[in-house]
């Protein structure tokens, strides 16, 4: 993962497109902002520029003595005459110096250029962001959300004692350094934080209403005043997401989305995954439309989640071969609620078909679903087994084409790996592992891809 970097998603900073090519949001020619390679920026020089959006672009460089790489944001031009935005960009700084957590970005250095654009130096992370590994994996378990919320929450509580509020708590603003049982993880962009500490000035005004609609808290879209448990109602925003794969609430319509946050109850995640009800609660509890009805610490949300997920269980875990087919919806034609239907549709076919056949399903998002099952542990039967499971893959990707009702176009991949399985009650389940790790063997813009490992000994 070390060629990988996470920049910061703070307020208007867009990623780089996969082409390698960085969009721009604004089209008020912020590229005459941009700085060229080997720009002096302080002690350090420009690499290359890695994120642009409407408040600032982010660049990688380089130590000019010590050769360490780090992230430089710098505030677009239009914006440094701009006392607030400066103000802000500075204070920000300061609160993320002030928390001074392990699990919260590290800002090295703080400067002006000379044409009067002020930056910040921070370090630059490897990895990717919480929202990306979930678009890439789906759904996680209850086990696996605790090991990346129990950092993210160390790192809030950190920050709720030194009487900063986040206010934008979101999977996006996680940054993912190292997977596995024990992930590392950094939380990103103070940049609509509130500070509640006294002498401190805030980053924001009272009734400025700053954040992102999906994980918003009444509270916030009201412009009400905020304390931690605005942060609890985003935990419970993420904890949904992590476990079903999709936010609670969901409409092309950031108005829609904030009515849903102000009056609707908050879906349970049970209707969208197999979790206990006891999860259901703790999601519930953290979405209550009223504080004073939501945990009242990041500590007390935290002691709740773990009851939920219950003890571990050692020894119950171990590495089998296995076999996942993936299907996805080429997602570009997905412009009206008819497309987003028919999408919706053409995973359910794909899902029953592969059940059907003795799959599981672990993981599914709004545009892909992951199917498993373990290969027979009789050589020439686990080569029987993959023969089949490649024919069904090949169909579904046929079927996709041939069935006018759908009208969506599937992207199916077929792999064999090993799986990191689960013995339960009702029988073995695949969690994790190798096999789903669909980023090194999904073939995207392929109707039909099948690796040499499905295909070992088939002859296909």
């Amino acid at each position: 993962m070390a060629d990988r970097e996470v920049t910061l998603e703070l307020p208007g900073v867009v990623a780089p497109s996969r082409n390698g090519s960085v969009p721009s949001d604004d089209g008020e020619g912020e590229g005459d902002d941009e700085l060229a390679h080997g720009a002096r920026v302080g002690e350090y020089a420009i690499v290359k520029l890695i994120a642009r959006g409407g408040h600032g672009a982010v660049y990688l460089a380089e130590h000019r003595v010590l050769g360490r790489r780090a992230a430089i944001k710098i505030l677009h031009r239009r914006l440094a005459d701009s006392a607030e935005m400066v103000g802000r960009f500075v204070r920000e700084a300061q609160v993320v110096n002030r928390v001074a957590h392990p699990n919260i970005v590290d800002i090295y250095d703080l400067g002006t250029l000379q044409d009067g654009r002020p930056f910040c130096v921070m370090e630059l992370l490897p990895g990717r962001s919480l929202r990306d590994l979930i678009r890439a994996r789906g759904r996680l378990s209850p086990a696996e959300a605790l090991a990346y919320l129990e950092p993210a929450c160390a790192a809030l509580q950190a920050a709720h004692e030194a009487g900063v509020v986040h206010r934008d708590v979101k999977s996006a603003n996680i940054a993912v350094l190292s997977e596995g049982d024990r992930p590392a993880i950094k939380l990103l962009d103070f940049g609509v934080a509130k500070s509640n500490a006294p002498g401190q000035a805030g980053l924001t005004t009272d009734g400025e209403r700053l954040g992102t609609s999906q994980v918003m808290a009444p509270e916030q879209i009201v412009g009400g005043s905020v304390d931690p448990r605005t942060d609890v109602y985003a935990l419970g925003v993420l904890l949904f997401e992590l476990v079903t794969g999709m936010l609670p609430f969901r409409s092309d319509d950031p108005m829609e989305i904030e009515r849903q946050h102000l009056e609707d109850p908050p879906p349970r995640p049970s209707q969208h995954a197999p979790v206990a009800p006891a999860l259901d609660a703790v999601v519930a509890c953290c979405m209550a439309k009223r504080p004073d009805k939501r945990f009242g610490s990041v500590g007390a949300f935290l002691s709740a989640f773990r009851q939920a997920v219950g003890p571990a269980e050692p020894g119950n875990r171990a590495y089998r071969p296995a076999i996942a087919i993936h299907v996805s919806v080429r997602t570009e034609p997905l412009c009206s609620d008819a497309a987003l239907m028919a999408a919706a549709q053409a995973l359910d076919a794909a899902e029953k078909a592969v059940t059907a056949c003795g799959f599981s399903v672990p993981l599914r998002t709004s545009v892909s679903l992951l199917a498993g099952k373990l290969l027979a542990e009789d050589a020439r039967q686990a080569v029987a087994d993959r023969g089949d499971a490649v024919e069904l893959a090949r169909s579904l990707s046929e079927l996709a084409q041939a069935d006018g009702d759908l009208d969506v176009p599937l992207e199916v991949s077929i792999h064999a790996a090993p799986a990191l399985v689960r013995e339960g009650a009702g029988g073995p389940e695949l969690v994790g592992g190798p096999l789903f790790q669909t980023e090194s063997w999904v073939a995207e813009g392929e109707p039909f891809h099948a690796t040499a490992e499905a295909l070992a000994g088939t002859g296909g």
